[in-house]
């Protein structure tokens, strides 16, 4: 089974930032990676959960309007993922994917 700091080191291949909840407290440095845990996707046989795999929020935060290889590339990187939204809050560019790990 996959551990949330194995993701964390996977997650460094694509940003030198990468923060797991982070409080308000730290000051963040751009681009940067910052993901939470989300609620999992379970699989069922026989009445019973035969697997599960828990899913993270990833979000790429970035002040380039024009980075969407990034998200690419973590997109092919990791076989279940998918895209979930992109937004921009104070200039800065938030792009959502979510990882099952």
């Amino acid at each position: 089974m996959a551990s949330r700091l194995s993701l964390h080191n996977e997650l460094l291949q694509f940003e030198d930032h990468v923060y797991f909840q982070p409080p308000e407290s730290i000051k963040l440095v751009y681009p940067c990676i910052i993901y939470e845990r989300s609620s999992g996707l379970s699989e069922y046989a026989d009445n019973k959960t035969y697997a599960y795999r828990q899913a993270y929020n990833i979000m790429r935060v970035s002040k380039d309007p024009d980075s969407e290889d990034k998200i690419k590339q973590m997109l092919f990187y990791f076989p279940m993922s998918r895209f979930n939204t992109h937004y921009t809050k104070n200039n800065l560019n938030h792009d959502v994917i979510v990882i099952y790990y």
